[in-house]
């Protein structure tokens, strides 16, 4: 397992239902699984995003700290991401947004896989790229908001 999964996965853990918020020392953290504070850093960037439906907010210096806000509910957060798509999106970053839904539970398995092979390339051969970006969020948002209905 990556050193960022295993980060993600001990961040995750420390939601339950009744906590939508999480309060994380980055030192202690990061001297607990052995890593170093940028990496801690690196995945609540790169995976606790508003799209994803969390907000971040940090204090600095030695008490500092970084409080990490879940969406009330899934749906929420596949609302915060389709309101983010915007207008045209490309293959790879739909690909890191259905990864990231499905890691954290906001999408099955099964659902990833299917709107993986309707967003994929191969679907566009021939179509200007953006316009097959276009057409790719639209497809995206569409089935995200059906999974949500």
């Amino acid at each position: 397992m990556k050193m960022s999964d295993l980060i993600a996965d001990v961040i995750l853990d420390m939601f339950d239902d009744k906590t939508p918020t999480v309060q994380i020392q980055r030192n202690d953290l990061a001297a607990q699984l052995g890593c170093v504070p940028s990496q801690i850093n690196y995945v609540i960037t790169s995976r606790f995003t508003p799209e994803q439906g969390y907000r971040i907010e940090s204090r600095r210096g030695g008490g500092g700290y970084i409080l990490i806000t879940r969406a009330a509910s899934k749906e929420n957060a596949l609302l915060s991401l389709i309101n983010s798509i915007g207008n045209a999106i490309d293959e790879r970053n739909a690909k890191i947004h259905l990864y990231n839904l499905s890691y954290q539970g906001l999408i099955s398995d099964k659902a990833e896989k299917m709107m993986l092979a309707v967003i994929s390339d191969s679907n566009f051969r021939g179509v200007e790229p953006e316009i097959k970006n276009q057409i790719r969020a639209n497809q995206l948002k569409q089935m995200l908001i059906a999974y949500i209905n």
